[in-house]
C-alpha cells in the first residue's frame, strides 16, 4: 500500500498539531499576502508580528519563536532587511524558514536566496520550479508561479536527487518543494506527498500561507516533522474546503472556505491519518 511506508510520520504530526503554545512569529514577507498570511498564523493558534524595522530586529528577537523569510516584493531595502533578520536568526539560535519566491524568474533573487543559506535556515521552501531553478537544473517557472513542465515523475526524481546534494552541504535544514505532488528533502529522507486540490493553485498566497505554517510549527517542533504537518494540513483545508461547497469552482468562496478550516480542521481529532504519499 503506498502510504505504508508513511505510517512512521502520522502519529508525530498529532503530537505537534493542535499546538501546545502560541508561537509567536515574526514574518519578513510579502506585502500582497501579509493579511492572508497574519490571519492563517491566527486561526490555526500562532501569534503573528510583522516586524522588518532593523531598529526593532533586537527587541523582538527576544520574544519570537521563529522566522519567516518571504523573498517576495523585493526592493533594495526588503534585501538588507532579510539578510539582517537572517543573521539575527542565526545569532540568537531562533529557527527560520526561508520562503523563494519568484527565484526561478530572478536572478536577484536566486543569489539573495544563496546568501542567506549562510545563516543556516532550518527550512527551505518554494514551489517545484523554485526549487529547480535553486538547484541549477533546467526550470520552466513563470514569475512566481511553478509549471506542469517540472511536475512529472522524471523531474521530481531529479529534484529529489538534487536537494538531497545540496543538503549534504546543509545539513539542518529541511527542503520543501510544493506543487501537484509535494516534495519534502533531507539528507536522509525524501517524501512523496500527495494530498491537495487543484484549486490551491488559483488564489494567491497558498504558497506564502505553507512558509507561515511552517514558521509557526518550527516554534514547537524543530525537525521534518515542522515542514510535514504544515503541507498537508493546508492541503488537507483545501481538500475539505473542497468538498463542503456545492459549486468548488467558485474560487473566492473556496478560498474564504479554505482558511475557515484551517481553524476548524484540527478539530477532527484524526485529521492527520489523512496524510496521503510514499517514500522515495
Amino acid at each position: 500500500m503506498e502510504n505504508s511506508r508513511l505510517e512512521a510520520y502520522t502519529n508525530p504530526l498529532a503530537e505537534i498539531f493542535p499546538l501546545k503554545k502560541n508561537p509567536l512569529v515574526q514574518c519578513i514577507t510579502n506585502e500582497i499576502t501579509c493579511e492572508s498570511v497574519a490571519n492563517a498564523l491566527l486561526y490555526i493558534g500562532a501569534k503573528p508580528v510583522m516586524a522588518d524595522d532593523p531598529r526593532e530586529f533586537a527587541d523582538f528577537f527576544k520574544q519570537n519563536d521563529s522566522l519567516l523569510l518571504n523573498l517576495g516584493h523585493l526592493s533594495p531595502e526588503r534585501e538588507a532587511n532579510l539578510l539582517a533578520a537572517a543573521a539575527f536568526s542565526e545569532k540568537t539560535e531562533t529557527p527560520m524558514v526561508i520562503d523563494l519566491v519568484g527565484v526561478s524568474a530572478s536572478q536577484l533573487r536566486y543569489d539573495l536566496a544563496w546568501q542567506l543559506m549562510v545563516h543556516q535556515p532550518q527550512i527551505v521552501k518554494g514551489n517545484i520550479s523554485e526549487l529547480r531553478r535553486f538547484c541549477q537544473l533546467t526550470s520552466h517557472g513563470r514569475g512566481v508561479d511553478g509549471s506542469q513542465l517540472d511536475q512529472e515523475m522524471a523531474a521530481l526524481q531529479e529534484l529529489a536527487a538534487a536537494l538531497q546534494k545540496v543538503a549534504q552541504d546543509y545539513p539542518e535544514t529541511i527542503f520543501l518543494a510544493t506543487g501537484v505532488q509535494d516534495l519534502l528533502v533531507t539528507t536522509k529522507e525524501c517524501l512523496l506527498l500527495k494530498n491537495g486540490v487543484w484549486q490551491l493553485d488559483n488564489f494567491t498566497g497558498t504558497g506564502d500561507i505553507v512558509g507561515a505554517l511552517a514558521a509557526a510549527f518550527l516554534g514547537s517542533e524543530r525537525s521534518i516533522m515542522a515542514a510535514l504537518a504544515a503541507v498537508t494540513y493546508f492541503n488537507l483545508c483545501g481538500e475539505a474546503a473542497s468538498q463542503t461547497l456545492r459549486a468548488p469552482q467558485a474560487l473566492a468562496d473556496f478560498r474564504q472556505e479554505t482558511l475557515n478550516q484551517l481553524a476548524l480542521l484540527k478539530e477532527q481529532p484524526l485529521w492527520f491519518e489523512k496524510l496521503k504519499g510514499s517514500v522515495l
